[in-house]
């Protein structure tokens, strides 16, 4: 005769299966993600129940989608993607378009630079032994006022898209914009923003994608 502490015993263990099995059943379907697995009706590797994010970070599917960073990059894909998003500090850039376009604002600041320092070249080699109330040549100075204008133009058109891909590109490494004023720290501000800039593309970095 089974006395009542084993049939109670019995029947929690019966219990206990039948709901270990049920579980397992459940997790067992691949339509329903766990916890903290990509959901397959989100988008970019949202995780379950839109927390989190797995995978790789989402990127556009061809150079003319600007809404997402372009990884690989070329330099032209890069500086054109440059100008076209012009002033929008949301969303994320890739480290190769970030540093093709810097690579590109350095180039068009050489350039005047160059001029201006040919013109200078041009006006002491130009000059008498006693120069102090001398005038340059035409050509000297022509040459340095041409430099002085492309710094300007140049200048003027590239500090809104440098500070706007700056933005996104410490967004594609899970930095908030704002770590960009760490430039202002004397000494050693800029190096801390160019190691921020250098460091992988992260896939938290999706929460600035609006």
């Amino acid at each position: 005769m089974i006395g009542w502490p084993t049939i109670l015993v019995r029947d929690h263990y019966l219990r206990v299966t039948m709901s270990y099995d049920a579980n397992a059943a459940y997790n067992s379907d691949s339509d329903v993600p766990g916890p903290g697995m990509p959901d397959p009706g989100m988008p970019g590797g949202h995780g379950y129940d839109g927390l989190g994010y797995g995978g790789a970070p989402r990127s556009a599917a061809s150079p003319d989608d600007l809404s997402l960073p372009l990884y690989g990059a070329t330099f032209g894909q890069a500086v054109k993607r440059f100008f076209k998003n012009y002033a929008k500090f949301s969303g994320r850039a890739s480290r190769s378009e970030y540093w093709f376009a810097y690579l590109f604002t350095i180039i068009i600041g050489i350039i005047p630079y160059i001029l201006g320092i040919a013109g200078g070249t041009i006006s002491s080699l130009s000059a008498p032994a006693d120069s102090y109330n001398a005038t340059p040549p035409a050509g000297a100075t022509a040459l340095m006022a041409t430099a002085g204008i492309l710094l300007l133009v140049a200048l003027l058109a590239t500090i809104v898209p440098t500070l706007a891909i700056t933005w996104r590109r410490l967004h594609d490494a899970n930095f908030a914009g704002p770590f960009y004023f760490l430039n202002f720290i004397p000494f050693v501000g800029w190096i801390i923003v160019i190691v921020l800039l250098v460091m992988e593309s992260k896939p938290e970095g999706q929460r600035f994608d609006r």
